[in-house]
């Protein structure tokens, strides 16, 4: 294996997938791609309704939230994909872009450049979107968004009662106009899951110009007179260092990126010294503007049958093996649905999840059979939060607090618990009658008012940590609006770390046009026109 590259990416997840494909179009340009985890070769990996089996498994990184006050003082658990594909191969599959107010707001942060109709092209180019579409969705791009392929009868009847509940359902997703009920989109092909790896890293490792490498834990980047010249990674507890000729590019998530920046004495200063670290940059605010959606929902009885109990059967094995149908085609969030918490907003904060299955437990437990789950999402947290190292080792996992609820006003809770509201009037609406019974989850145990047992004792996160390297044009901002970092030559992050603000919507398809985007950016400033 060759110590000299020109590009050096850390992380294969949906931004690293993407700019292992890109950078090396060039066949002059050399790229190595450097993963913790394994290969994607898991056959639970591929089928969509096993996401909850890769929890804890060899291919997650498995972190755990210190307590949280608000939530009735618990850890969260957070799982992370650590493996080809990253987090794209372990999630729900949901390609939300999130909505035009995002993108602008990101443009009054960090530069024109971002506003949404800059970034529109960029999503346009990744997509190849099936079925319903609308102006803005792209074809022939690596990564296919489809409609739900054996969606469940009770999905159909909770968008019912959704519309009965007064929520349009006239919405074509990932327009413009977003507000309303619809079926989940998903990065499924023919009922595969379609990861990042899928879409753009297995047709580029044809190339002779990429290395890929798993089991590669990167534990510093390798920085000498303010430059970065490469990156110390392990294999096997062997230490090797390789070096890279133009740039070392992080596209390890919002943990692992902003740890990675610290270990590589990038960070607060006096953070670094206090764990012993050589300061190389006085970067305040790497780890910090730390944000998730933080979901919470009601556990309902289903008497009435049409949920994914029966999905791991023989029969429904076989549906799936050899027609790639049924319920194992499922991601088990089914519909989703943009909503306001006041109709004094200027576009949605809240979003809200049907799912055909009791998920309990943060999906560490088996489901409870015969019941659904209705969740709302808090889409734009007030509260904020931080990632800091726990020691000067690369082994441990740093400290995740990610401050859910802790606004001094409490605008947070009283927006997720509207949208818990507006779950229990859906679910009361005639559609549903006859298919739901009572709420199991939370039980009276656990409080004389469910909204609030269902806040304090089983919300989670929706897995979308961003922003804690976030860019701007401000001074204080980790990375400029080309993502290069601060303080630091020839070191870029390219990961949902950089989001200056959470969007409405998941995270896969805007770390995906990010890194479209990037890859734009280092092809014009390195002159490497294909």
């Amino acid at each position: 294996m060759d110590d000299r590259y020109d590009f050096v990416l850390v992380g294969a997840g949906s931004a690293g997938c993407v700019l292992a494909n890109r950078l090396s179009e060039n066949p002059k340009v050399r790229v190595l791609l450097c993963e913790a985890g394994p290969p994607d070769r898991a056959r639970q990996i591929h089928i969509p309704a096993a996401l909850t089996t890769l929890f804890r498994s060899d291919v997650d990184w498995a972190y755990f939230t210190e307590p949280q006050e608000q939530l009735a003082d618990r850890r969260v658990f957070w799982p992370r994909g650590k493996t080809l594909g990253g987090s794209s191969s372990i999630n729900a599959m949901v390609w939300a872009r999130g909505m035009r107010a995002d993108y602008d707001e990101w443009a009054a942060l960090a530069g024109p450049d971002w506003a949404y109709d800059a970034v529109l092209p960029y999503f346009r180019r990744a997509e190849d979107t099936r079925g319903r579409r609308s102006a803005h969705t792209g074809r022939g791009g690596p990564i296919t968004v489809s409609g739900q392929r054996s969606p469940r009868s009770l999905t159909e009847a909770y968008l019912a009662a959704a519309e009965q509940a007064g929520l349009s359902r006239n919405v074509v997703p990932n327009a413009d106009d977003q507000d309303g009920v619809m079926p989940t989109m998903v990065t499924q092909r023919r009922g595969r899951r379609w990861s990042a790896a899928d879409g753009y890293l297995r047709p580029a490792r044809r190339r002779d110009n990429l290395a890929v490498l798993c089991g590669a834990t990167v534990s510093r980047v390798v920085i000498e007179h303010a430059r970065a010249v490469g990156v110390e990674y392990l294999t096997d507890g062997h230490r090797t260092v390789v070096r890279a000729e133009r740039e070392v590019i992080l596209a390890g998530g919002a943990i692992n990126s902003p740890q990675l920046l610290m270990l590589s004495g990038i960070g607060p200063v006096a953070q670094l010294r206090g764990h012993g670290l050589p300061l190389v940059y006085d970067a305040a605010d790497v780890g910090r503007n730390l944000r998730d959606h933080v979901v919470a929902g009601f556990i309902v009885d289903a008497p009435g049958g049409g949920t994914l109990d029966e999905a791991g059967s023989i029969r429904q094995l076989a549906a799936y093996l050899l027609l790639r149908r049924g319920m194992l085609t499922s991601n088990v969030m089914e519909a989703c649905g943009f909503i306001r918490s006041r109709p004094s907003l200027a576009a949605p904060d809240l979003e809200l999840l049907f799912a055909p299955a009791g998920m309990v437990g943060e999906g560490l437990r088996p489901p409870r059979p015969h019941a659904v789950t209705l969740g709302a999402i808090l889409l734009r947290p007030r509260s904020t939060g931080c990632i800091t190292l726990r020691s000067a080792n690369h082994a441990d996992p740093p400290i995740i607090d990610p401050g859910y609820l802790r606004d001094p006003d409490g605008a947070d809770y009283a927006a997720l618990a509207e949208g818990l509201r507006m779950c229990m009037r859906i679910a009361e609406q005639p559609a549903l009658a006859g298919l739901l019974g009572d709420i199991v989850q939370p039980t009276g145990d656990d409080g004389p008012d469910p909204v609030d047992s269902a806040i304090r004792h089983y919300a989670q996160t929706l897995y979308h940590p961003v922003g804690t390297c976030r860019m701007g044009s401000d001074a204080d901002s980790v990375v400029d609006p080309h993502l290069r970092v601060r303080g630091v030559q020839a070191l870029r992050v390219v990961d949902a770390s950089v989001m200056p603000q959470i969007i409405r919507g998941h995270t896969h398809a805007p770390t995906v046009m990010l890194a479209e985007r990037a890859a734009d950016l280092l092809r014009r400033e390195h002159r490497l026109g294909v």
